[in-house]
This record gives C-alpha cells, sequence and structure tokens, in this order.
C-alpha cells in the first residue's frame, strides 16, 4: 500500500529500526550500553535536575524520580508527572532526559519523571502502582518542591500515555490526588487489537501487529486484580466502560501509526462521557515521531504540547 508520508518520515529515512521484543532483557541491554557511549548533556543554567526516592505503595520498593525545576516562573508552579514509553519493558530516566529538560523550560513547570518498574520481570500493575506513588508523592510535598498541588497534569508518549490514561483512571475510582490534565501521546490503549489500522497498517515503520501482540504478552503476564477486583480497565484503558470525571485530555494521534484508531476512539469516547478533548491528528506521520527531535513533525508536535499544556495548566483555568 502507498503511505503519503512526511518526507522528513519516510521508510528509507528512519533511524531507527523495528524492534526485537521476543527477548526485551536483551534489547534493553543493548540500548543502554548505546545510550550510555553517549555524552551526557548539558544541563541548562536555569534549570535545576535532582534526582529523588519516592516510597512506594504498601509492601513495594521505592520508586526512583528525576525532578526538573525551572528557576525563573512564579511560584508555586504547575507540575507535569510524565510516564515514559518504551513498550512496557523498554526506557528509563536517561531516554527522555533532554526532551524533558526543555519541556520543564518551555512549559515553565516542574516535570517529574518516573522509573517505574518494567515488564516482563514486573508486570502489571507494578509499573502503574510507581506512577500512583509518584503522583501521590508530588500532591503531599508540593510544597517543598515548588509545586501547586492543584495544577498537576500527567502525560506520556506510547506506553506511556497508555499508563497515563489507566493513571487518571486508577486515581478517579481511588479518589487520589487532583489530576488537573492528562496527556495521551500515541498511546496504545486495546489489548484486543481489533482496530482498522492495526489490520491495515502493516507495512508501516517501527509497529507492527506482531511487536503489539509482544508488548502486551509481557505487560499482562502477572495477575490483573487491583484492589481486588478486575483490573484490566487500567491496564489497557480503551476496555473501561466509564469514562465520565476524568481530567481534561490531549490526545495526539499519527496518521501512520497502527494504534491511530484505538486512540481516536478513545477520544471520542472520552468526549461523549463529558470529557473536555483536545485532539490533533498529524498527517503522514508514524509511531515514534515524537523521538526524532530535529524533524520539523516532532517540533509542531512538541511546540503543540507545549501550548496545551501552559492553557490547561494556567492558574486562570479551574
Amino acid at each position: 500500500m502507498n503511505h503519503a508520508y512526511d518526507p522528513e518520515l519516510a521508510p528509507s529515512r528512519m533511524p531507527f529500526a523495528r524492534l526485537d521484543l521476543t527477548d526485551p532483557i536483551a534489547t534493553r541491554n543493548l540500548l543502554f550500553e548505546a545510550q550510555t557511549a553517549m555524552p551526557a548533556p548539558e544541563v541548562p543554567a536555569d534549570l535545576r535536575v535532582r534526582d529523588a526516592v519516592v516510597p512506594g505503595r504498601a509492601g513495594a520498593p521505592d520508586v526512583p524520580v528525576r525532578v526538573y525545576t525551572p528557576t525563573h516562573g512564579a511560584r508555586p508552579l504547575p507540575a507535569l508527572l510524565y510516564i515514559h514509553g518504551g513498550s512496557f519493558v523498554l526506557g528509563d530516566l536517561e531516554m527522555t532526559h533532554p526532551l524533558l529538560m526543555r519541556l520543564a523550560l518551555d512549559l515553565e513547570a516542574v516535570v517529574v519523571a518516573v522509573d517505574y518498574r518494567l515488564a516482563p520481570e514486573n508486570p502489571f500493575p507494578a509499573g502503574l502502582e510507581d506512577c500512583y506513588a509518584t503522583l501521590t508523592w508530588m500532591a503531599r510535598n508540593a510544597a517543598d518542591i515548588d509545586v501547586d498541588p492543584d495544577r498537576i497534569a500527567v502525560g506520556g508518549d506510547s506506553s506511556g500515555g497508555t499508563m497515563s490514561a489507566g493513571l487518571a483512571l486508577l486515581t478517579r475510582d481511588r479518589g487520589g490526588p487532583r489530576i488537573r490534565f492528562q496527556y495521551l501521546g500515541v498511546p496504545v490503549l486495546d489489548d484486543r487489537l481489533e482496530s482498522d489500522s492495526i489490520r491495515e497498517l502493516v507495512d508501516v515503520p517501527v509497529l507492527d501487529r506482531e511487536i503489539l501482540e509482544l508488548t502486551w504478552r509481557h505487560y499482562l503476564s502477572g495477575s490483573s486484580t487491583v484492589d481486588g477486583k478486575d483490573g484490566m480497565s487500567y491496564a489497557a484503558p480503551a476496555r473501561a466502560e466509564d469514562l465520565s470525571a476524568l481530567p481534561a485530555a490531549f490526545v495526539a494521534v499519527s496518521e501512520l501509526d497502527p494504534l491511530r484508531d484505538e486512540a481516536l476512539d478513545y477520544a471520542r469516547r472520552l468526549m461523549k462521557a463529558g470529557v473536555s478533548v483536545e485532539l490533533r491528528l498529524y498527517a503522514g506521520t508514524v509511531h515514534g515521531t515524537y523521538l526524532l527531535a530535529q524533524t520539523k513533525a516532532a517540533q509542531r508536535m512538541r511546540a503543540d504540547l507545549v501550548q496545551v499544556l501552559r492553557r490547561a495548566l494556567s492558574p486562570e483555568r479551574a
């Protein structure tokens, strides 16, 4: 099938290949070696970056986090809890470090990155519980980290978008800290893999059905019980029947992404449930475009995210 790719994103120009998730631990180790071989990015003078440890939920280990705090801006600052992608099995604090330094400065907001436990060693709900523990820590310690507890957003890309949607649902159902806004960037939302885009987009870069099947198999290899009941709606938010009373959302979708239609459907269902949604579909883009910082498409995506989050987290918005 012929696809109208953005010229910078044609398959022949993509800088990263399809990932092999048959052995995610080996792939993780290879990525870590490549990452450590690269020079560490310089921290801007107008940004403070510190690593911290957040208490895990009862019986769970503590959670490493990284806190990005601009030195400018009126205190207290809005905040974003950012959850990295990586198919639930890859990624760490270094993966998005350059991106989050820039994002914190552009937003004039505290950004907290969470180094949640990864599958398959720690399947669902371990990583999601780490994110909930981090959100709770942010709200309880808001004054200590220069954060306005009424202006906290959650967000992430790819599987980080999945976990952000799941976190919004879990926090609502637990009566947890207030979330002002949720950012769902090219999210993985439905383990059933039945959408038209998954069936039709079989020849695009980066992502395909086989990878998605492995992704869900690794993530869902443990118990799906959360708070003594079936928690599949927190793992795969497309399964949630009730989407009411959730935070307003920004849903970003790539046109040539097999995940496209499940994200579009989730945005539609949010709106039908009375949740305010801003939806952007980026023509000619593929899954993972947001990582290609030098491309114009990725720059448009990040500019839109900054614009939407600044508006959503402004003190004037209720």
